[in-house]
Parts: C-alpha cells; sequence; structure tokens
C-alpha cells in the first residue's frame, strides 16, 4: 500500500507550501514549483511554459524523496546529467521528510536548482 490519508496530508502541508514559496506571484506565469506522488516517492518539479508556445508546461524533475516503510525513512534523490536518480549522499536516509526538503531548499552543492 502506498501512503495513507494522514502521510499525504503531511506530504501537502510540507511541500506545499514550500512549492508555493518557490513560485513566485509575478512569475507564476513562467515559473512554477509542484510536486507529485507516485507510490513511495514524492517527486518535485519545475514547470516552464513550452517554448515553442504550445500553451503546455514543460515538466523538470528536480528531486525525489522515497520513502521505505520497512526501515520507516525517507531517502533524498537527485537527477544526474546520465538522466538517472541518484542517493543523494550529503544527505543521510531520514524519518523526517521535512530534514530532507531543508537539504534541497539549501541547494549546498547545486545539484536541484543548478
Amino acid at each position: 500500500m502506498a501512503f495513507d490519508e494522514r502521510q499525504l496530508e503531511q506530504i501537502q502541508a510540507l511541500l506545499g507550501p514550500f512549492c508555493a514559496a518557490h513560485s513566485p506571484e509575478e512569475y507564476r506565469d513562467e515559473l512554477r514549483m509542484t510536486y507529485s506522488v507516485d507510490g513511495h516517492a514524492v517527486t518535485l518539479f519545475e514547470e516552464r511554459p513550452d517554448w515553442r508556445g504550445s500553451g503546455e508546461w514543460m515538466r523538470s524533475e528536480v528531486a525525489r524523496f522515497r520513502y521505505y516503510r520497512s526501515r520507516d525513512e525517507w531517502q533524498l534523490y537527485w537527477m544526474r546529467a546520465d538522466m538517472k536518480w541518484h542517493a543523494y549522499e550529503p544527505a543521510a536516509p531520514s524519518r523526517s521528510l521535512s530534514r530532507l526538503v531543508s537539504h534541497v531548499d539549501r541547494d549546498t552543492y547545486c545539484c536541484f536548482f543548478g
């Protein structure tokens, strides 16, 4: 089973404000941060309008948080140039999703936002 209702509420309570803070009102028609939940993974996306002016929005993956139920902990991943997810080694797995989100927010090694 994926996340239960309580866990989904916690994810929304944490990532909703994070995405809103990274989607300034004056630029929302040009840039926005969103997330999606798929199974035991939560993926952060940066969305921008298609450069060809088609009206579609293009998504770029920023970070992925994977929950391991057997260990009751989260792991943070980043996408390398090979277009595969790799564990973000500066952040050890944690029982606290907020701790890992703060690593993305700080982006000390420019792995998430460039």
